[in-house]
């Protein structure tokens, strides 16, 4: 078997399969076409709904294809983002009052911290 030919089988198999699953759904959420579809498989030789399920199944998957590159277009940049990292550090505009409440608040964390660390000890101690 050519393997061109193989490629294009597993293709159109797989095309046919997307559009089967697509046919089923619109069949399970609207009466009218799950009629229609009905219809059309009763009505049609194998070979025919076989490329019908193809050719919807090509349709689905440019959409779904189309829908994943918007999707990754919108979310990542063009390009690597650059940081400039060379800018002197700048001086805190806090209000004194914050600054005080952040002093107080760190030497509470850092109190906390130790006594932890005593509590860790004399736990494992015993």
């Amino acid at each position: 078997m050519n393997p061109d030919t193989l490629m294009q089988s597993l293709q159109t198999s797989f095309r046919a399969t997307v559009g089967a699953a697509s046919t089923a759904l619109e069949s399970l959420q609207d009466a009218q076409k799950r009629e229609e579809n009905l219809q059309a498989l009763q009505n049609q030789d194998w070979d025919a709904v076989v490329q019908r399920l193809a050719e919807k199944g090509e349709i689905t998957e440019l959409e779904a294809r189309r829908f994943v590159d918007e999707l990754l277009g919108s979310q990542s940049p063009d390009g690597p983002r650059t940081v400039d990292v060379t800018g002197e550090a700048e001086e805190s505009t806090a209000e004194p009052a914050t600054e005080e409440e952040l002093e107080a608040l760190s030497e509470m964390v850092a109190s906390l911290r130790q006594e932890l660390e005593q509590l860790r000890h004399s736990k494992s101690d015993a």
